[in-house]
């Protein structure tokens, strides 16, 4: 693990946080799923690049997926 992982990781894990937030907060799930794949995901991928186009997708699908 590199330093550009770990700031990727504390990047979009902040913005999962409040994602999830405003998800559990507001009842909409789609927000919710996001943010706990947004918190999750930097774990996962090492590749700062497949990193950061994963959950930059995640970040779009909000507002794309709308639920209810």
């Amino acid at each position: 693990m590199d330093t550009t992982t770990l700031m990727l990781g504390l990047l979009f894990g902040s913005i999962g946080m409040g994602y999830f937030m405003f998800g559990k907060k507001q009842g909409r799930l789609v927000p919710l799923g996001a943010g706990i794949g947004l918190m999750a995901i930097p774990m996962f991928l090492t590749n700062p690049t497949a990193c950061t186009v994963t959950c930059v997708a995640m970040m779009i699908a909000p507002f794309v997926v709308r639920d209810g």
